[in-house]
């Protein structure tokens, strides 16, 4: 079994998110990474560059296309945006990334 709670996550700059990089290369934007989100947090609207492939191990997000629940696999598409949030009072969500060649990031928190 997965134990979500042995990684270390990194508290980015938006309260309640932390990340795991498993692999990433800063040169072309790559990265394969664990993000963890808090009751209550959220993560800035931005643009895929390339495409992003997900999976929610633990917990739910919702963004601009409803809510993701545990077990469910998504892809967005090169260009496409999306503003992720964890409802306040809920599970800490837990999902695993695949960025092909990054974000832009449009609201900056």
């Amino acid at each position: 079994m997965l134990e979500l709670d042995k990684f270390d996550f990194q508290e980015t700059s938006y309260p309640g998110v932390g990340i795991h990089f498993l692999r990433s290369d800063r040169e072309t934007g790559y990265a394969a990474v664990l993000i963890r989100m808090e009751p209550g947090s959220s993560y800035p609207r931005h643009r895929h560059r390339g495409f992003e492939e997900v999976f929610v191990l633990q917990g739910a997000f919702e963004d601009e296309a409803g809510v993701h629940g545990e077990g469910v696999s998504l892809r967005y598409e090169d260009g496409s945006q999306h503003s992720p949030a964890v409802a306040p009072g809920g599970e800490t969500c837990i999902f695993f990334a695949i960025s092909q060649e990054g974000i832009d990031l449009l609201d900056q928190a």
